[in-house]
Order: structure tokens, then sequence, then C-alpha cells
């Protein structure tokens, strides 16, 4: 019998979503400054950042836990949190395969997937904005 294996989660409250939510904040903050200096490598990097701090900022309010495990499976958790957060799931898949790119490749990021990014990770934060002050669905 093959052993059960652990969910890669673990528990947060509602004052680590604030935590996340004020994470992400930051992030894309300097996204979106990096992009308007021409910077897409940080641009995307910090995007893909914003992207996963919103992610846990509405898997803490509404899960209760936020993942730990692979990045690439973190869509999988937030998008148990009901509509916003299959919707924050959505966005989420477009930024977590940047990760890699904006931290380990040495080829450039073009404009135009950099500004992608910043929008994801804009969508992501205005949802989970939603889910901690607002209530969401």
């Amino acid at each position: 019998m093959t052993p059960r294996r652990q969910a890669a989660t673990r528990a947060a409250t509602r004052a680590d979503a604030v935590a996340f939510l004020h994470k992400s904040r930051e992030f894309l903050r300097a996204a979106q400054d990096s992009l308007g200096l021409g910077h897409q490598v940080a641009a995307t990097g910090n995007a893909v950042h914003a992207g996963i701090a919103a992610a846990d900022a509405i898997a803490a309010a509404r899960l209760g836990s936020v993942w730990v495990g692979e990045h690439t499976q973190a869509a999988g958790h937030v998008g148990q949190a009901g509509t916003d957060g299959r919707q924050a799931a959505t966005q989420l898949r477009r930024l977590v395969p940047l990760k890699h790119r904006a931290e380990y490749d040495p080829r450039p990021v073009p404009v135009s997937e950099a500004t992608s990014a910043v929008k994801a990770a804009e969508r992501l934060l205005a949802i989970a904005e939603r889910v901690v002050h607002g209530g969401g669905s």
C-alpha cells in the first residue's frame, strides 16, 4: 500500500492574509515601476511574486491555509477558494511559468511578456483586495 501524500499547505490566519496583501502591493508597485523604467526582467519577476502573494492572501482568507509546495501547483490550492479563487488561479497559471524565465534564464524578457505579467498581477491583486477587504465570492 502506498502512503497517502499530504497536501503541501500550512495554516494561515486572517492577519496572514492582510500581510500577504501588503507584500503583493509592494511587489506589484516594484513591477510597475520596473516596467516603466524598461526593466522587463525585474518587472516580470516582481509581478510573479506579487501574484503569488496575492494568491496566498486569498487562500489565507478563504481556506485558512497557504500553499508551500511547488509553485506550479499553487493554482490548484487557491482555486478551491470559490469563484474568486478560481479567477485568481487563472491569473496565477499565467504568472508561475514566468518565474524561472525571470529569475534563472539569461534571455531577456520581451516588453509584451513583461506587460502581460504585470497586468495578470494587477488582476490577481484586485481579487485579493476584494476577498480580504470586501468579502467577494
